[in-house]
């Protein structure tokens, strides 16, 4: 129980918790006068703690919703308005070119929610598995202290990976960024579409690869890959085509090509 606690744990807050790093990241990096509050990081860690207990005690009743694929397309829905809210942000940030008179408000509200459904997200997944061993009083402090080890290890990673950021070269640290920030994008479509084929809105398309031999998805390089950069050990011809298109959308966004022309 306690390895299960640790695995499920790890995957469901290693991809927030990463998230939240190169968003942080990214934020540093930007003007003065587009750069959001200090505190936003903290408001959207709060906010996605609250909206993971509120979703997660709304799923009995959103799981009936459209023929009890409701759960799938609260899913769809949250993905989808976090990659719209990444475009967004991509756009409103654009570097050393003229800002909109908002960007620093649309940039702060942008990056408030996107943190906000990938903790929520998560995090409710996290708490209806704990509801559903809760009975088990012999395994709780098992479970409990797996819950630890994970979000420790998926805070050390995202520790790592701010610093590693930050302590790169400004030109350098914004490529890397807004090609993390753009990889991200490309997962978040990836999971569209398994949503959509787990809902029965759209037919499985054919296996491009199975790369499990080489590095499995349950390892803990495969995760991390995974919640990075949206590894998939065995991909669908619709996922690596949503994938490529969210990718290019972002990477066509004025931020992204202000960040590679940058001398």
């Amino acid at each position: 129980m306690f390895l299960n606690a640790v695995i499920l744990v790890l995957q469901e807050i290693l991809e927030a918790s990463l998230l939240l790093s190169v968003l942080l990241a990214l934020a540093c990096l930007q003007r003065a006068s587009v750069r959001p509050p200090q505190g936003w990081a903290l408001l959207s860690v709060v906010c996605g703690i609250l909206g993971s207990w509120v979703f997660a005690m709304a799923v009995p009743t959103v799981s009936a919703w459209f023929d009890y694929t409701g759960q799938e397309a609260m899913n769809v829905a949250f993905l989808l308005t976090t990659i719209a809210l990444v475009l967004v942000l991509g756009c409103v940030w654009r570097g050393e070119a003229q800002a909109m008179p908002r960007s620093r408000a649309i940039g702060t509200f942008c990056l408030v929610v996107i943190v906000t459904f990938a903790i929520t997200r998560e995090g409710s997944e996290i708490i209806l598995y704990t509801q559903g061993i809760r009975n088990e009083s012999e395994s709780m402090a098992r479970i409990l202290l797996g819950i630890l080890v994970a979000t420790g290890i998926s805070v050390s990673c995202s520790a790592l990976l701010y610093f590693a950021l930050r302590a790169l070269p400004s030109r350098h640290a914004l490529r890397v960024t807004v090609l993390l920030l753009a990889l991200f994008a490309g997962n978040l479509a990836m999971q569209t579409i398994l949503s959509f084929m787990q809902a029965d809105w759209l037919p499985y398309t054919m296996e491009l690869w199975n790369s499990e031999a080489i590095l499995s998805e349950s390892s803990i390089a495969g995760r991390l890959l995974s919640a990075l950069i949206g590894y998939e050990a065995t991909p669908s011809l619709a996922q690596l085509t949503a994938y490529a298109a969210a990718f290019a959308a972002t990477a066509c966004t004025p931020l992204f090509r202000h960040a590679w022309r940058r001398t």
